[in-house]
């Protein structure tokens, strides 16, 4: 059954997401981590990784855990992957950082 959205992307996106949390067993410091891994494999854009910082500090991850993974990927998806990955990790973590700041600005 369709239902009307202005945004029936990004909704998909949050059903196969929340399917996909319900469906696994992982402890959540490991899923976050684990799709961190296959977003660096990807190449994956900014966004994607904003879409994981608030679960990330939910599960309480550290910068530390964050770059073992990229170490431990790096062998396996090659150094222009890892550092795109980092590169995209840090600009998502700015675009969080400004939408906090504005919505604190805001009072919200």
């Amino acid at each position: 059954m369709a239902m009307n959205s202005d945004t029936p992307v990004l909704d998909t996106l949050a059903a196969m997401t929340l399917d996909s949390i319900e469906r696994c067993d992982l402890p959540p410091d490991m899923l976050i981590l684990t799709r961190i891994a296959a977003l660096a494999a990807m190449d994956a854009p900014p966004v994607s990784y904003l879409a994981h910082i608030e679960p990330g500090l939910k599960a309480q991850l550290t910068a530390n855990q964050l770059q073992d993974v990229l170490v431990a990927i790096a062998p396996i998806v090659g150094t222009a992957r890892v550092m795109s990955a980092a590169g995209n990790i840090a600009q998502a973590l700015g675009i969080a950082i400004e939408v906090t700041e504005a919505e604190a600005g805001m009072g919200v």
